[in-house]
């Protein structure tokens, strides 16, 4: 069985774009463990963390 257009366009993009499409893989799997997943102690923890990373990157601009 044959990949459509589509597909072969998907996975050419993603082979040159590997960092990106990780990024966004990535993304997408946080973004739903939060919206669906997660506990409070997770949401608390997961505060913190954007927390402290948000400071580190106002302290490199």
């Amino acid at each position: 069985m044959t990949e459509n257009k589509q597909t072969q366009s998907n996975k050419k993009w993603q082979e040159k774009n590997r960092e990106h499409a990780r990024y966004l893989r990535n993304r997408s799997t946080a973004r739903n463990f939060v919206k669906k997943q997660a506990t409070a102690d997770d949401i608390q923890e997961l505060e913190e963390l954007i927390k402290q990373r948000r400071k580190e990157l106002l302290e490199k601009q």
